[in-house]
C-alpha cells in the first residue's frame, strides 16, 4: 500500500514500512542507548575483575591482623548501597596479567605485602622510631577497557578501601578518646597524690622548723652546761687540793701519835695527846666539809646526767656524766668514811688527853692505835683527792665535748631553718602542681565506650552526602538520551521523506500549504515517536505517573519541534542540512556528558534547539526549573523552522532561465 507522501532522492512512493522503519529508528536508538547506559550500577556483574592478595598479616597486641584478606572480603561481599557488585575472582599475579591481556578481567585489584602492616602503622607509629604510613592498593585496567570502566573500577575499589580506612580510623580514634578518659582519671590520682604530698611537705617544713627551735634551745643548753662543767671542774680542782692537804696534815698526825706513844713524861704526852686531839678535831672537820662538797658536786652531776638526753646531748657524753657522777658519789662515801675516821681519832685523842690528865697509868697502846686510825685515815684522803682530781679531769672533758656540742648545735639550727625553708618551698610547688594537674583533669574530656565508640563514628567520617545515587550518569540520563533519540528519529524522518515537494514549481497551493503538507507526516511520526520513546523509557525507569506523563508530554511536543528543524535544515541546505543534523546530535552528546566541557562548545549547544528539549524533560523527572522557558524554546524554534521551510519552498518556485531552457525542445 502506497501513500501520497514524496520519499527523497527518489520518486517512488512511501509506504507503510517505510512510516513504520521511520519510527522505530528513535526507538531502536532510545531502547539501545536506555538499556546499555540506564543506571549501569545494577549490572556490574557484568563486568569481571580479578583480586590478587599479596598482603601479610601482621600481629598488634597480640592480635592477628588480616586486613588484605579483610578487604578482599569486602569487595567480593560488595556494598548494601549498590544492588549488584563486580564479579570478582581471586586470583594470583600470573593470572591475573594473563586475564587482564586477553580480556578475561576488565579490572585486577592488588593488594600489596605491606598492606597490613601500612594500615596498622598509626597504632604502632608511637614507639620508637615507629612512624606512620598510608597504605595503598593498586587498579590496573587493560589499555582497550570500555571508556566507563575505570570509573566503575575506580569507584568500587575506592568505597571499598574508604570504608575500610572509616573502620580502622574508627577504631584508632575509639582507643584516643578512651585514652583521654584513662588520662583524665590518672592525671586526677596524680593531682590527688599531689595535694597530699604539698600537706606532708607543709607539716614537713612546720616540723622543721620546730626542729630548728629545738637545736638552737640545745645550743644554748649545751653552752650553760660547758659553762658549768667549766665551774665544776675548777671546784673539783680545789676540792682535790684541799683534800690532798688534809691527807698529809692527817699523815703528820700519825706520826705525832707514835712520837706521843713513845714519850714517856707524862706531861709530854698529856701536851701531845691535847694537841692530837685538836688537830684529829679540826681534821674531822675539814673531812667532813670535803664529804659535804664532794656530795654536792655528785648530785649536781646527777642532774647534768638527767638534763643531757632531755637537751639532745649524744648517748656517749651522758653516759660518761652519769659515770662522773657516780665517781663523784664515791668520793663523797670515801669522804664521810674518812670524816668518821677522823672524828673516831678526835674521839679517842681527847679522852687519852684527859685519862692521861687523870689516870697517868694508861699506856701508849691507845696512842698506837689512834696513830694508826690517823694513818687510815690519811691513806682515805690521799684516794679521794685522787677521785677529786679525776673528776676534775672529766668535769674539763664535758666542758669541752659541751663547748663542741653548743657549736654543732647553732650550725646543725642554722641548717634546719634552711630546710625548713626549702621544704615550705616544695610544698608551694608541689601545690602548684596539684593545681595544674586538677585543672588539666578537669579539662580531658571523658568518655564512655559507647561515647567513644559514637564519636569516632563521627570524626572517622565526619562528612556525609545525601541524595547522591548510585547511577554513574546521574539524573539527567535519560532526558539526555531521549533527547539524542528524538533527534536523530527527526533526522531518519528527513532522510526517508521529501523536505520540500518537488511539485513546488508547478503547485498552484501557496508556499506555507506546501510546506505544512511536507511537515505535517513528519510532525505525526515524531508525536509518535515522542509517545513510544517515553514508553520505553518507563519500561526502564518507572517513573510515578504524573512524571511520566509530563515526560511524555515533552517528548511529543520535542518530536515535533525537531521534525520542523529537520525538515528546514534539508530543505534550505539540502545533503548539508543532514550533516548539519548529525553535528547537532553529536554537539548534545559531547555537552550532556560531563560539564567540563570547553566553554565555547558549551555555548554553541546552548543555542541548539536540542537545549531546551533536555531542560524540558529534566525539570519534567526532577525537581530542576526551566519547564516554561524549555516549552517556549521548543515552540520558537518549530516556528522559526517552518518559516524557514516555507521560505525554502517558495525560492523553489522560482524558474530560472537556463533551467526552462533545459527544459523547452531545440528547433530545427
Amino acid at each position: 500500500m502506497t501513500l501520497h507522501i514524496e520519499r527523497a532522492r527518489s520518486r517512488r512512493p512511501i509506504t507503510w514500512l517505510t512510516l513504520v522503519g521511520v519510527l522505530l529508528l528513535p526507538v531502536l536508538i532510545g531502547g539501545i542507548l536506555v538499556a546499555a547506559l540506564y543506571n549501569p550500577a545494577e549490572r556490574l556483574d557484568n563486568m569481571s575483575a580479578a583480586i590478587v592478595n599479596e598482603d601479610e598479616p601482621v600481629t598488634i597486641d597480640g592480635q592477628y591482623v588480616p586486613l588484605g584478606r579483610q578487604l578482599t572480603a569486602g569487595l567480593v561481599e560488595g556494598s548494601d548501597d549498590v544492588a549488584s557488585n563486580l564479579d570478582w575472582t581471586i586470583s594470583n599475579a600470573g593470572d591475573a596479567a594473563a586475564g587482564l591481556a586477553d580480556g578475561t578481567y576488565q579490572a585486577v585489584v592488588t593488594i600489596p605485602s605491606n598492606f597490613s602492616a601500612t594500615a596498622t602503622s598509626t597504632a604502632t607509629s608511637t614507639a620508637p622510631g615507629g612512624t606512620p604510613e598510608q597504605a595503598t592498593i593498586e587498579v590496573s585496567t587493560p589499555p582497550d577497557s570500555k571508556v566507563v570502566d575505570d570509573a566503575i573500577v575506580a569507584q568500587v575499589t575506592s568505597a571499598a578501601a574508604s570504608i575500610m580506612g572509616r573502620q580502622l580510623s574508627q577504631v584508632y580514634l575509639e582507643n584516643v578518646f578512651l585514652g583521654f578518659t584513662t588520662l583524665g582519671d590518672q592525671l586526677g590520682e596524680a593531682a590527688d597524690g599531689a595535694h597530699r604530698l604539698a600537706d606532708g611537705a607543709q607539716q614537713a617544713a612546720e616540723g622543721t622548723t620546730a626542729l630548728a627551735g629545738g637545736i638552737s634551745q640545745l645550743g644554748s643548753g649545751a653552752s650553760q652546761l660547758s659553762s658549768g662543767a667549766g665551774s665544776l671542774a675548777s671546784g673539783l680542782e680545789e676540792i682535790a687540793s684541799g683534800t690532798a692537804a688534809s691527807a698529809a696534815g692527817a699523815g703528820q698526825l700519825a706520826a705525832g701519835l707514835d712520837t706521843a706513844a713513845t714519850q714517856v713524861n707524862n706531861q709530854e704526852l698529856v701536851g701531845a695527846a691535847q694537841a692530837s686531839a685538836t688537830y684529829a678535831a679540826t681534821a674531822a672537820s675539814e673531812t667532813a666539809g670535803v664529804a659535804q662538797d664532794a656530795g654536792g658536786l655528785a648530785q649536781s652531776i646527777g642532774d647534768l646526767a638527767g638534763q643531757c638526753i632531755a637537751e639532745g646531748g649524744s648517748a656517749t657524753f651522758c653516759a660518761s656524766l652519769g659515770a662522773a657522777a657516780e665517781t663523784a658519789g664515791t668520793t663523797a662515801g670515801d669522804a664521810a668514811e674518812a670524816a668518821t675516821s677522823a672524828g673516831y681519832a678526835s674521839g679517842y685523842a681527847t679522852p687519852t688527853a684527859s685519862g692521861i690528865q687523870q689516870l697517868t697509868s694508861q699506856t701508849s697502846a691507845g696512842l698506837a692505835e689512834a696513830a694508826n686510825q690517823t694513818r687510815s685515815l690519811a691513806a682515805g684522803l690521799a684516794q679521794l683527792a685522787d677521785g677529786t682530781g679525776q673528776s676534775a679531769d672529766g668535769a674539763r672533758g664535758l666542758e669541752s665535748a659541751a663547748s663542741q656540742l653548743a657549736d654543732g648545735a647553732a650550725q646543725a639550727a642554722d641548717g634546719a631553718t634552711s630546710l625548713a625553708g626549702g621544704i615550705a618551698e616544695l610544698a608551694r610547688g608541689t601545690s602548684s602542681l596539684a593545681d595544674g594537674l586538677d585543672q588539666a583533669s578537669t579539662a580531658l574530656p571523658s568518655y564512655t565506650d559507647s561515647d567513644a565508640t559514637s564519636l569516632a563514628a563521627v570524626v572517622a567520617d565526619p562528612v556525609t552526602t545525601e541524595g547522591v545515587g548510585s547511577s554513574l550518569f546521574g539524573a539527567s540520563a535519560v532526558p539526555l538520551l531521549a533527547t539524542l533519540a528524538l533527534w536523530f528519529g527527526g533526522l531518519g524522518t528527513f532522510v526517508a521523506l521529501q523536505a520540500a515537494s518537488r511539485r513546488a514549481l508547478t503547485s498552484r497551493a501557496p508556499s506555507v500549504v506546501l510546506a505544512l503538507r511536507g511537515l505535517a507526516p513528519a510532525a505525526a511520526l515524531g508525536a509518535v515517536q515522542g509517545l513510544l520513546v517515553a514508553g520505553v523509557v518507563q519500561l526502564a525507569a518507572s517513573y510515578d505517573w504524573g512524571q511520566w506523563s509530563l515526560f511524555a508530554a515533552l517528548c511529543v511536543v520535542a518530536g515535533v519541534a525537531f521534525a520542523a528543524v529537520n525538515q528546514a535544515l534539508v530543505a534550505v541546505f539540502g545533503g548539508l542540512g543532514r550533516w548539519l543534523a548529525a553535528l547537532v546530535g553529536v554537539l548534545a552528546v559531547a555537552t550532556g556528558v560531563v560539564s567540563t566541557v570547553p566553554g565555547v562548545l558549551a555555548d554553541a549547544a546552548a543555542l541548539l534547539p536540542t537545549a531546551p528539549a533536555y531542560t524540558g524533560m529534566l525539570a519534567a523527572l526532577t525537581d530542576a526549573g526551566g519547564l516554561g522557558a524549555a516549552i517556549a524554546g521548543l515552540l520558537i524554534w518549530s516556528g522559526l523552522a517552518f518559516i524557514a521551510t516555507t521560505i525554502a519552498v517558495a525560492r523553489r518556485r522560482v524558474a530560472r532561465s537556463g533551467d526552462l531552457l533545459a527544459a523547452s525542445p531545440v528547433p530545427a
